[in-house]
């Protein structure tokens, strides 16, 4: 591949860069299942706890337990961190 022809796949214009960008990008697929399973069994862990609660005659929310949640996050990773934390709660709980 010439330096004027981009790798239609990965963007390059060498082949070395479009050979780095797949191997990066094969990481980046592996990091996104870990993610999903890790949302997945998390999301099954906050339902069992909810039932468990609901179960024992407590509340079906904590919400102070979500706002420590949802700060975590957020010192963590920035204001959008905040949005994260409140996708992977209502996950867990579904909607309110």
């Amino acid at each position: 591949m010439s330096a004027d022809v981009m790798d239609q796949n990965t963007g390059a214009g060498e082949p070395l860069a479009a050979d780095e960008i797949r191997a990066m990008r094969e990481r980046i697929d592996e990091i996104d299942q870990q993610i999903i399973d890790l949302w997945q069994e998390r999301a099954r862990l906050s339902q069992t706890v909810g039932k468990t609660r609901m179960a024992s005659g407590g509340t079906r929310l904590v919400l102070s337990r979500e706002r420590e949640i949802v700060e975590r996050f957020r010192e963590a990773m920035g204001p959008d961190g905040a949005q994260v934390a409140l996708m992977i709660l209502r996950a867990g709980r579904g909607p309110l």
